[in-house]
């Protein structure tokens, strides 16, 4: 019984500081610990204890993940530990609507052989030129979409 209640012991401190530690090594670990204390309980007390201890392990994986996942994130170390708030930057600039940009004139920031940049009603989009090689400073005229950046030829 001792050897049972060891086990499930060592396997919920290490499911509880599975939320400390990176990786999934410790989780893996405590529930391994606790399929081996319910493993043997049925070969201690049978079909009976055995059922008896896995309704006792999922009622502590319970309370374990409860004290984790609710109690802890509103403690002073827990908000320390987890996120609240999201970073609301993005890694590429929105991309163009047909209806503000096909037609629009603009300018090449960048030579264009045939992509490069372009400045259209004060925006930098990513242009692709129709018109093979365009220097930069060059006036360009959107005339579609492709994708993610416009095409563009010379004005």
């Amino acid at each position: 019984m001792s050897n049972i209640i060891l086990l499930f012991a060592v396997g919920l401190v290490c499911l509880f500081f599975e939320v400390v530690v990176p990786g999934a090594v410790l989780g893996i670990l405590g529930g391994i610990f606790m399929l081996v204390g319910c493993g043997l309980a049925f070969a201690e007390f049978g079909a009976m204890g055995g059922a008896i201890t896995v309704v006792v392990a999922l009622a502590l994986l319970g309370v374990t993940f409860y004290v984790e996942f609710v109690l802890l994130p509103k403690t002073r170390l827990g908000k320390k530990m987890f996120l609240e708030k999201s970073v609301a930057g993005v890694s590429q600039p929105p991309h163009a609507h047909p209806d503000q940009v096909i037609g629009q004139g603009g300018e090449a920031v960048t030579t264009l052989a045939p992509s490069g940049y372009v400045v259209v009603a004060g925006r930098k989009y990513e242009a692709f030129s129709q018109s093979g090689l365009v220097s930069k400073g060059t006036a360009i005229t959107v005339t579609g979409l492709d994708n993610f950046r416009l095409i563009v030829t010379k004005s």
